[in-house]
């Protein structure tokens, strides 16, 4: 089975290789994913998350799942010092760099339930798979033609924090403006929920945000600074000279 769909203003490619996995299990996947979009969206005024910080829904009035997702995105807030912050002033309350990983993250366990035991869900580049092995590129963050590494991995989640898409999209909220230090940064972890989330706390950490990274367990860093020096974790899949330390 394989489908690719455009959502969250992302492409988001699902390919199952088990036989036997019915249809109706990418039809959910795909739907999850629009109602996520439509619901957590600082970008829709009809959200929750829009209504929740225009002060229309107070804390009790918020759906689990929001409220699962403020916990997170306050942990994170916490755990780098505020480097890490969803609530910028003069900006609304923007849950995305949690949203995405997170909402994938649940996408995937829907195709456990469906019975799906061999995938790889892919949502804009942030990586879910299972039952392996299955290779995972990391693109140079300056060479769009060329890759730092290529993963190898059975089960898991990737997921890269960087400016090549979007350029300096991500704020070290400490000082309000564009995160500095880091070309890119690439965390490998259990869930999407945990490898999207500490990959965009890291990186507004800037250049000490590897090292915080790399002291979460389960976590493992692929980060290229400034100077497109590699900094690395032993455990991290495909170790090796890659062509970003060239």
């Amino acid at each position: 089975m394989r489908r690719v769909e455009h959502v969250m203003g992302f492409p988001v490619s699902l390919r199952v290789d088990d036989e036997g996995v019915p249809e109706e299990a990418a039809d959910a996947v795909f739907e999850w994913l629009r109602e996520a979009d439509a619901r957590f969206s600082p970008f829709r005024p009809d959200s929750e998350v829009s209504r929740h910080d225009r002060g229309e829904l107070a804390r009790y009035e918020l759906s689990e799942d929001l409220v699962e997702v403020l916990e997170l995105c306050e942990h994170y807030r916490l755990a780098t010092g505020g480097a890490f912050d969803v609530r910028l002033p003069g900006r609304g309350l923007d849950p995305c760099a949690v949203v995405k990983g997170w909402s994938v993250q649940r996408a995937a366990e829907l195709l456990r339930s469906a019975g799906a035991r061999r995938f790889v869900l892919n949502a804009g580049g942030d990586v879910v798979v299972s039952g392996g092995p299955w290779r995972v590129g990391v693109r140079h963050p300056e060479r769009a033609d060329r890759l730092c590494t290529v993963l190898e991995l059975t089960d898991g989640a990737v997921a890269t924090s960087a400016r090549y898409e979007r350029g300096d999209h991500i704020l070290d909220a400490r000082t309000g403006r564009p995160a500095t230090g880091l070309l890119s940064m690439t965390v490998l972890a259990p869930t999407l929920t945990e490898a999207d989330s500490v990959a965009t706390a890291a990186f507004a950490l800037g250049v000490e945000g590897v090292e915080w990274a790399a002291s979460l367990p389960g976590c493992e860093v692929f980060a290229v600074d400034e100077g497109e020096r590699v900094l690395r974790t032993e455990g991290f899949p495909g170790a090796g000279r890659s062509p970003a330390a060239a």
